[in-house]
């Protein structure tokens, strides 16, 4: 099998615009998604657990009558967890450890203060109560995202975590299973797609309403998701996944070739890009990609995202790969550099930063310690990975002290009384002695 992917330079009087074109992806759903996933929806809404067991009927061929039937006892997944190959379990275990420890330095603390006339104020740090996380199931089966979508909810204190992970055809994932139990998930349901979302949303005679939804899912999940954001709030809906590496031409060209092979491989619309000062080096990649490419087991996949997402790009020098990537705004941004170091204070906008040579992303999707759930289609220009931070929520503390209120009163009625808003103003007015 033939690699191709594109060649670009900076130099290139319509580099911006080509580039530009590259980046440029579709999140609009399709019509018929979309009519499929408002009637399901509305249905769950009305009927509850009826319509949750027809669709878990049609869509993934369960012949359930009850609810019991989907949902999993603890025994279960304790059972896949004792029942995984040593390595796996240990393997397991320790990705868990690493994720749940960088995770506990992330949780936010209450606070307050007193100003000098007594007025105390503050923030209360409050975990959400319940929270519903979609995982992939069958033979799309992804452990890790239960680890990362879970740990972070559990080490904010979330009260109860709700689990939905399709069994097509009653096909389960025992990785998966085991992962939920390792974080402690406290129930699961056998069921998927936009019904599963709007079970959590709205809640059913069985499974409780939530107060988030996180998870990948396919596009009819992401849809479902869109629609249900405001009744709860969701992680984000994400689009294809993406990796941008920047070298200065010291690595190993095998190396980049594979990183870029492993964004690639996810789908045919996942994009794996090279920045690179060194046209000498680009080339030894693009060989390297040649030769490697039908060794891969998802070589069509890999090909078809490269030829229609990937490029290598010549660029003037590191500065310029640095601006660039500012533009792109990355989800996975590898530093595949000497000093990779010198290079962070410059990068505004990136999901997550790979240091070096030795710091693959996919350490990342496993194992580092950081989230691996982050911003896609440079909506890194202003969010963030998903972290404890997104299972508390913050509460504002305001204790005004009497001598606080003549200050504050008279403040606040000006205001109020220029926004023609006198009630507001009288409020405070009527707290303020008279002299």
């Amino acid at each position: 099998m033939s690699a191709t992917i594109r060649r670009l330079s900076t130099r290139e009087p319509e580099f911006l615009s080509t580039l530009d074109a590259l980046l440029a992806f579709d999140n609009s759903t399709d019509e018929a998604i979309e009519k499929t996933v408002a009637e399901i929806l509305a249905n769950v809404r009305t009927l509850g657990d009826a319509a949750v067991l027809d669709y878990t009927r049609r869509f993934d061929k369960l012949e359930a009558t009850t609810m019991a039937q989907l949902e999993l006892p603890k025994a279960e997944l304790k059972a896949a967890f004792d029942g995984l190959p040593p390595e796996q379990r240990s393997a397991l275990e320790q990705a868990a450890a690493r994720v749940k420890g960088y995770h506990e330095r992330q949780k936010l603390e209450s606070w307050e203060y007193t100003e000098a006339d007594g007025t105390r104020l503050g923030q209360k740090v409050t975990p959400l109560d319940r929270v519903g996380l979609y995982v992939p199931g069958g033979k799309a089966a992804y452990p890790s995202s239960v680890l990362m979508n879970a740990l972070p909810a559990k080490v904010a204190g979330v009260r109860e975590l709700i689990m939905v992970v399709p069994t097509p055809r009653g096909e389960k994932n025992a990785l998966v299973l085991a992962a939920a139990h390792l974080c402690g998930v406290d129930r699961v349901f056998t069921l998927g797609g936009a019904q599963a979302v709007a079970a959590l949303a709205y809640g059913t005679q069985t499974i409780p309403q939530v107060d988030k939804i996180v998870g990948p899912g396919n596009a009819y999940v992401a849809s479902a998701k869109r629609r249900v954001f405001g009744t709860v709030g969701i992680d984000m809906v994400a689009g294809p996944s993406e990796v941008l590496v920047i070298s200065d031409g010291s690595g190993d060209p095998d190396w980049t070739a594979i990183d870029l092979f492993a964004q690639a491989e996810h789908d045919e619309l996942a994009q794996s890009i090279l920045l690179c000062p060194d046209a000498a080096y680009l080339d030894r990649v693009a060989a390297s990609i040649e030769r490697l490419l039908p060794t891969m087991p998802r070589r069509e996949v890999i090909a078809a995202s490269l030829a229609g997402r990937g490029a290598l790009i010549h660029v003037s020098d590191l500065e310029e790969a640095c601006l660039i990537a500012n533009r792109i705004a990355p989800e996975h941004l590898e530093l595949s550099i000497e000093n990779p170091r010198a290079l962070v204070g410059k990068i505004r906008h990136a999901g997550a930063i790979f240091m070096g040579h030795y710091t693959s992303e996919s350490l990342g999707d496993y194992c580092a310690g950081p989230n691996h759930v982050l911003p896609t289609s440079r909506s890194a220009r202003f969010s963030s990975p998903l972290g404890v931070y997104d299972f508390q929520k913050r509460t504002s503390l305001i204790e005004v002290s009497e001598a606080g209120a003549q200050t504050l009163g008279p403040i606040a009625a000006t205001l109020a009384h220029g926004e023609g808003l006198t009630a507001h103003a009288l409020a405070a007015e009527l707290r303020v002695k008279k002299r």
